[in-house]
């Protein structure tokens, strides 16, 4: 039987943006799947957190707990979301956090080429296996919405965050050829360039609580950009009326970008 409703892929959807994405769209009565990867504790904390906004919103919550930079598992989960009587996904947000923080010149511990490379592929290019998978699987058609989240750290020097920003410019590429190649089939990507937010990913950042300082005193609003801003601009661009948005990059940083 088929679920009835929006539905909404959010990989990477256990923390951070990713499930702050989760709620804001539970909220307006869109079915989630949640991609993650955590412990025993994160996957029973998620597994309570989805079953309270399923009965709150009386929507289907579901989750995976998989590696999503595996592409045998990629299929694997594919293959059973089909199973739940998923018509397609109206929203697919990536939003993968796995990568090394150090340095690439370092008379300690510095970047390996299995470093760079296992980064660049977790929250770079692995955005292409999942769109293969959707649309091999017609989970993706036209109107579907797919949004993937870079950072200031590819313009500008945050110590230990390299590999990451070779991965995340690897990702802007991606997604803007994604845009182009898609549109003839009704498919939309966009970019999010976030402010500086305080995640769980942010605190792994060497120094990031003077990046958070420095943030507060140049924004100007004079904060951090939240998870919430961020989900708030997914869901804008999640309706009908944001479908000639195609191959954007926007900055939700409250003007930080400005200063």
């Amino acid at each position: 039987m088929e679920l009835k409703g929006k539905h909404a892929l959010i990989i990477g959807g256990s923390s951070g943006i990713g499930f702050a994405t989760v709620k804001k769209l539970a909220a307006h009565g869109c079915n989630i799947t949640i991609i993650h990867r955590d412990r025993k504790q994160g996957v029973m904390a998620l597994e309570e957190a989805c079953s309270n906004l399923s009965s709150e919103f009386k929507i289907s919550v579901s989750s995976f707990n998989i590696d999503a930079t595996n592409p045998e598992k990629i299929q694997e989960c594919i293959l059973s979301i089909k199973e739940l009587a998923v018509d397609k996904f109206d929203t697919v947000l990536h939003a993968v956090s796995r990568g090394n923080l150090k340095p690439f010149i370092s008379d300690g511990p510095k970047l390996s080429s299995q470093d760079l490379a296992l980064t660049i592929e977790a929250m770079g290019t692995n955005l292409k296996y999942w769109i293969d998978a959707l649309l091999e699987q017609e989970l993706i058609s036209e109107g579907s919405k797919i949004l993937t989240l870079t950072s200031e750290g590819n313009d500008k020097f945050w110590e230990g965050y390299g590999a990451v920003a070779l991965a995340k410019s690897a990702l802007e590429t991606l997604s803007k050829y994604l845009a182009v190649e898609l549109a003839p089939k009704g498919i939309s990507v966009n970019i999010i360039q976030a402010g500086v937010t305080d995640t769980p990913s942010l605190r792994l950042i060497p120094g990031s609580g003077e990046l958070i300082e420095e943030t507060k005193k140049r924004n100007p609003y004079g904060r951090l950009t939240t998870p919430e801003d961020v989900a708030n601009t997914i869901f804008l661009l999640s309706q009908p009326e944001a479908r000639w948005i195609n191959g954007a990059l926007l900055h939700v940083d409250g003007g930080e970008h400005l200063i």
